[in-house]
Formats: C-alpha cells, sequence, structure tokens
C-alpha cells in the first residue's frame, strides 16, 4: 500500500508545497496553486501606493546623506554638513529643506553592490534581481530582463482584482529613462519594463517632449512654467497627420483626438492587450483629469519647483491620489544620465541637490497635509553611489559599495537611520544591504509576499524575489 505523506505539516518548505502541488499531489493543478498562493496580497498592505523617485546617475554619499566632516578633504568633497532633526544625522548643506524635514523620513546608508554600470544597476535597483547581461556587456533592456517591482505589482493586483478598468497599476513618469539621451544611439534603459513576465504589464509612461540641448533653461535654470503630461505610445505617425503631431496641443485637445480616433476605428482587435489598455486608459475621464497638472494652485507647482522633476514628483502625487499603486519619477536629465557627476560639483550643487530637496520636501509636507504619508510608501534612491574620494577633474565616479536611500510614509518609523559607512564613507560598516533587501522591502509594504511566485510567458511559476528579508525594523 502507497501512503503519501501530507505536505501539510510543520517544517514543510513554500518551495515543497509549490512542487507537491505542481506535481498533482495535493489533488491542486499548478495554476490552482498558484491562486491561492496569491489569494491575500495586500491584505495586510501598510502602503496602498508607492512612490519611487529613481535618482538615475547615482548621488554621491557624500553629498546627500552620509557626509564625513572629519575625513580629508579629497574624501569629504565640496559641501559642509548641516544638522538635522534626526540625532546624530548631519546631511549636506544643499538639503535643508530634507534636513528639516527629517522626523518624516528615514535613511538607510549601507546599500550595496558590486553593478558598477548604470545599467546593471538600474535593472538591479527597480527589480531586486542582478541583470542577467554581464556588467558592462549591454545598455538596453531585453525580454529577458526580469519584472520591475512597479510590474509585479500590477501582475498580482490583475490576478486578485481584475486588469484596471481607467487608471493603471503601474506608471512612469516623465519619460521611460533613456529617452533624453544626446547621443547617436537613444537608449532604453533596464529596469522599469515588465521583462519576462509580459508586456501587458510594462508601465503607462508619460511623454514630455522637450528639446536635448544642454543649454535649455527647462533643465539648467528651472524657469519653464508649464508641462503638458502626454501619454507615450499611443499613436503612430500613420494615425494622425505629421504636422498634426508637430503642433502643440493642449491636454484637452489629445485626449479628444484619441477619442476621434477610437470612434473612427473599433477595430481593436489589431491592437495588442497593451496597446487596448492604453486605449482605454484615453476613454478615462478619471485618467484626463489625473494626468492634467494644471489643475493644481500655482503656489503648489512653486513648491515642488517649476522643472522637470518638480512637475514630475508632483504629477506622482496626483497619481497616486487618483488610486495608480505604484509610480515610478525619473530624474531625467538633458545628457541622459542625470546624477552621473564624473567631472565636477557645479551641476551638483546648482540643479541637482536643490532640486531633490525642493521636491521631495514638498511630496512629505503635501501627502502628510492630504492625509496619504501613512498609506504611501515613499523611497528615493540611485542605481549606485560615488566613489569616496574626488577625481582630478572635482568629481567621484562610479560606486556601487556604498550608497544611501530615503524612505518614509506607510508606516517607515521618521527621523531614524538603519545602516552604518566606514570612516571614510566607502564601504558599508554593517551588514551590507543587496537591492534584494529593498525589494522585499517594497513588496512587504504593500502587503505582498516576497516569495510569491508569478507565471512567466511559457506559465512557469518563478519566484519574483528569494532568501530576501523585508527591513522590518525601518516600520513602527
Amino acid at each position: 500500500m502507497l501512503t503519501l505523506h501530507s505536505p501539510f505539516q510543520k517544517g514543510t518548505s513554500r518551495r515543497a508545497l509549490l512542487q507537491a502541488g505542481g506535481a498533482g499531489l495535493l489533488g491542486l493543478s499548478l495554476p490552482q496553486v498558484m491562486q491561492a498562493e496569491a489569494e491575500q496580497p495586500f491584505h495586510r498592505a501598510r502602503a496602498k501606493s508607492v512612490i519611487f523617485l529613481f535618482l538615475f546617475g547615482g548621488p554621491s554619499q557624500h553629498e546627500t546623506f552620509d557626509l564625513k566632516p572629519l575625513a580629508p578633504e579629497k574624501i569629504r568633497g565640496h559641501f559642509s554638513p548641516i544638522a538635522s532633526r534626526t540625532p546624530g544625522l548631519q546631511i549636506c548643506e544643499k538639503l535643508p529643506l530634507l534636513a528639516e524635514r527629517s522626523n518624516k523620513y528615514a535613511v538607510v546608508r549601507s546599500f550595496s553592490h558590486d553593478y558598477h554600470d548604470h545599467s546593471g544597476g538600474g535593472h538591479y535597483i527597480q527589480t531586486g534581481k542582478r541583470w542577467h547581461v554581464p556588467i558592462g556587456g549591454g545598455f538596453n533592456a531585453t525580454p529577458k530582463d526580469w519584472p520591475s517591482m512597479g510590474s509585479v505589482v500590477d501582475c498580482v493586483a490583475n490576478q486578485h482584482f481584475g486588469p484596471p478598468k481607467e487608471l493603471p497599476n503601474y506608471a512612469v513618469v516623465p519619460n521611460f529613462l533613456g529617452r533624453l539621451q544626446t547621443y547617436s544611439v537613444q537608449l532604453v534603459r533596464p529596469g522599469e519594463y515588465a521583462g519576462w513576465l509580459g508586456r501587458a504589464y510594462d508601465p503607462v509612461t508619460t511623454r514630455i517632449d522637450k528639446r536635448d540641448d544642454k543649454d535649455d533653461p527647462y533643465f539648467r535654470d528651472c524657469t519653464e512654467a508649464e508641462l503638458t503630461f502626454q501619454l507615450d505610445g499611443l499613436l503612430s505617425s500613420s494615425d494622425v497627420p505629421h504636422t498634426r503631431l508637430e503642433r502643440r496641443q493642449s491636454l484637452l485637445e489629445q485626449f479628444d483626438q484619441q477619442r476621434a480616433v477610437l470612434d473612427a476605428s473599433r477595430t481593436l482587435s489589431a491592437y495588442d492587450r497593451f496597446q487596448q489598455r492604453a486605449l482605454n486608459l484615453v476613454t478615462s475621464s478619471n485618467t484626463r483629469a489625473a494626468l492634467d497638472i494644471s489643475k493644481e494652485p500655482d503656489a503648489l507647482r512653486d513648491r515642488y519647483g517649476r522643472h522637470l522633476f518638480g512637475q514630475s514628483t508632483l504629477m506622482a502625487r496626483r497619481l497616486v491620489e487618483a488610486g495608480v499603486r505604484f509610480v515610478t519619477v525619473h530624474w531625467d536629465g538633458p545628457n541622459g544620465y542625470g546624477w552621473d557627476s564624473h567631472i565636477n560639483a557645479v551641476d551638483v550643487a546648482k540643479h541637482l541637490l536643490p532640486g531633490f530637496d525642493q521636491a521631495t520636501s514638498a511630496l512629505l509636507d503635501d501627502l502628510s497635509q492630504r492625509g496619504l504619508l501613512d498609506e504611501t510608501l515613499v523611497v528615493a534612491v540611485g542605481e549606485m553611489g560615488r566613489t569616496h574620494v574626488v577625481n582630478r577633474t572635482g568629481g567621484r565616479d562610479h560606486w556601487a559599495t556604498l550608497f544611501p536611500g530615503l524612505l518614509a510614509g506607510a508606516g517607515i518609523r521618521g527621523g531614524i537611520t538603519y545602516g552604518e559607512s566606514d570612516k571614510d564613507g566607502a564601504y558599508p560598516s554593517s551588514e551590507p544591504l543587496a537591492p534584494e533587501r529593498l525589494a522585499a522591502t517594497i513588496y512587504h509594504a504593500l502587503g505582498i509576499d516576497p516569495e510569491i511566485r508569478l507565471p512567466d510567458q511559457q506559465g512557469r511559476p518563478v519566484p519574483i524575489i528569494e532568501d530576501a528579508r523585508p527591513l522590518v525594523d525601518l516600520f513602527g
């Protein structure tokens, strides 16, 4: 007589349970097991939404939240520390607004990995998984990439609640990363896409059309007053005459144009699921309202900053307030690299630090005043840090071995630091925290089990992250 012992016993791993169910030993098919596993996502969520401020290029730990004022000048760099409201935390003098609000956020000072590369690091920090492309082996996203955290959230929400009828679960503003690249080849940087999870879970992305010229005051002097956030990729040049595409249009005109296209042709079967979702969005009055940033008071727009990052951060708040679950805000720049400050500290001092300080402090205030901070997780982080020694041109080079991050809202304890660095700000002196730990923390805040498995394009169950513990000490 064959006796089968039940895997439902103390000490049985979730992997063994999945294997047993997948083999049919429990009378369950693999899809049923996966459905049962995912029945309660978001159930114990601290966060309803995430705003992920991605400071692409790699801000220096020495110029943000981990200054070393007693180190030699070649290490401590150009800026002086100022006191914050967090005991023992000195931050850069160029971040005075954030220093006044440090009681609202936690600073993690020991993120670390070994991908000293923008594309590989960007993929890693947005997915919690090392890129399958070797270090230095590529620049652009591929279909084999790991799904971004936003794509995972979108997929889990789709499985649990069904496809969103109006606003998406996952959005990226102001452009896809790499769109403003000034070199001859435009890059499509990895990390923000769904990869093997399937194109249906790619983000809905906005588009800001501005010159790529480095002298454009929109980027350099922050004098641009108005922005129009368009949904990217909805119409091809064959859909609308070229002259009309080039004509500057109001947001209302854009949406009316999209509606006219739908009325003219109902052959939606020609579109794949991603395109159908995008077309559904433009018929939604909620989408139209959320993307119309002109509805915000001028004083609030001024508070966020009349620059691309400031207005994009305000747009992120509008989107989560309307119900979007995950919004990534790229620090976009005319050179395509943002915070990649190899040469000198002029841009860091004049544009990058003040813009980040203004927009992020405004976001924390705005969310708090609207009662949204308790249910919105805010994360601000780059894909790497910078070398602890200033180079010969006055800048700092790539250094992923140590970099900081800011987390706020959704139960994060404000006014604390987590992790330590050595005396030179070069290596973690406490436990190095890989990007997997950040991803697990974000999933934990959203009520998603970091060990949940999702089907790849062949229907095989794949764990979204492995052997990574969330930073539960950050939560109150």
